[in-house]
């Protein structure tokens, strides 16, 4: 199975690369379940996107707030009940 790859500038401009393992789309915003290797152990993030429909580029940020993390993290184990990732 191939996992998409997606690259990511940190705000000091360095290039991260993460792998989506999932994504939805919930109340009009956009979510990545994406994890920083494609296979084995990997730490895993969910990331929303904050940015305008006018905007160019997709712009992503960490989810922080615990009770929509809670939330996202029950919507993502659903969705990958039938595969081996594990939250």
């Amino acid at each position: 199975m191939d996992i998409e790859s997606i690259a990511f500038r940190d705000e000091n401009g360095a290039e991260h690369m993460f792998y989506v393992e999932e994504q939805t789309r919930i109340n009009g915003t956009d979510y990545l379940l994406v994890t920083d290797a494609p296979e084995g152990d990997a730490e895993a993030l969910i990331l929303k996107d904050i940015s305008e429909e006018s905007d160019p580029e997709a712009e992503f940020v960490p989810v922080e707030d615990p009770v929509e993390l809670d939330s996202l993290m029950r919507i993502f184990s659903e969705m990958l009940t039938d595969t081996d990732f594990e939250m």
